[in-house]
C-alpha cells in the first residue's frame, strides 16, 4: 500500500483506534467519514488493551470497511487474524532488546498462525514535548526532536537491517507533532516509505508532514475528540496529491 503511495505519486491518511476508546457508536460515526477522506486504511491498536476488546473492535470494524486493517500492536497479546497485516514494529530508537527482538520471538508463532501479512516497520520515538504512553511502557528515550542527523542515522541502520518501512511517532496524546526537519533528514537518508504519526491534530500539520516527505499521515486521538475534523483533512490531502501529480 505505501509502496503503491509512492509509485502512484501520492499521499496517503491511516486513522488510528484505539480499541479502549473506540464505542460500536463511534466507530459507526467514525468509519463512513474516514472512507469519504480517503483514508487508505485503519490501523488498530494501544498500549494497554486487552484481547478481548482487540477482537471486538476488529469485528465490528470488519462490518463497517472494506479498507485493510493493520495490527499496531502495543503487546506481544495484540494478535488477530481478523486483521490484514501488522506492522512488526521494532523500536530501533531506543535501546531496550525486549521491544527490538525479544517481544517478537515471542509473539512470531501467534503472528505465523494468524496468516497475517507482516510489516517489517523501524519505529522510531520522538521526543513531543512530554513522556508518554509508548515511551513509559516501552523504558525507552525518544530521540531528541532537535536531532535530526540521529534520527536519519537511526533510519539508515534500520533500512540496512533489512526493515521495510518506518513510522516516526511521538505518541499518542504528545503536544508536539515530529518536526519537519527530522521528517525531512529520514526522508533524504532512506529510500523506504515513511509513516508518521502522533500529535498531528490540524489538516496544517498533516500538510507539513507530508510536504516534509511522510508518505502517510496518521491521526489518531483528535478524531477520538472531534471526527468532523476529517473533512479538513480530506480537502489538505485532496491539494496535496493534486500538487505532487502536477
Amino acid at each position: 500500500m505505501l509502496r503503491q503511495l509512492r509509485t502512484e505519486n501520492r499521499k496517503g491518511l491511516a486513522v488510528l483506534i484505539d480499541p479502549d476508546k473506540a464505542s460500536s457508536m463511534h466507530l459507526q460515526r467514525l468509519v463512513p467519514m474516514a472512507e469519504a477522506a480517503g483514508a487508505c486504511c485503519f490501523l488498530v491498536g494501544g498500549s494497554l488493551l486487552s484481547t478481548q476488546l482487540l477482537e471486538d473492535t476488529l469485528h465490528m470494524l470488519r462490518d463497517l470497511t472494506a479498507l485493510p486493517l493493520i495490527l499496531f500492536p502495543g503487546s506481544v497479546q495484540q494478535v488477530s487474524s481478523k486483521a490484514d497485516g501488522l506492522l512488526f514494529l521494532s523500536l530501533i530508537s531506543g535501546r531496550n532488546a525486549e521491544f527490538l527482538i525479544g517481544a517478537h520471538v515471542t509473539a512470531a508463532p501467534a503472528i505465523k498462525a494468524a496468516g497475517i501479512e507482516v510489516l517489517p516497520t523501524g519505529y522510531m520515538l520522538i521526543d513531543g514535548g512530554a513522556p508518554t504512553t509508548a515511551s513509559y511502557i516501552s523504558d525507552t528515550r525518544p530521540i531528541p526532536a532537535n536531532k535530526p542527523d540521529i534520527a536519519a542515522c537511526t533510519a539508515m541502520a534500520g533500512e540496512m537491517l533489512g526493515l521495510q518501512l518506518f513510522y516516526l511517532d511521538t505518541g499518542s496524546g504528545a503536544p508536539q507533532a515530529v518536526p519537519v526537519p527530522l521528517i525531512s533528514a529520514v526522508k533524504k537518508a532512506t529510500s523506504l516509505p515513511l509513516m508518521v504519526g502522533g500529535g498531528i491534530r490540524t489538516a496544517e500539520g498533516a500538510t507539513s508532514a507530508w510536504q516534509a516527505g511522510a508518505d502517510m499521515v496518521v491521526i489518531g486521538n483528535a478524531l477520538e475528540e472531534n471526527p468532523e475534523l476529517l473533512q479538513s483533512f480530506q480537502d489538505a490531502l485532496l491539494h496535496c496529491n493534486a500538487i505532487q501529480t502536477t
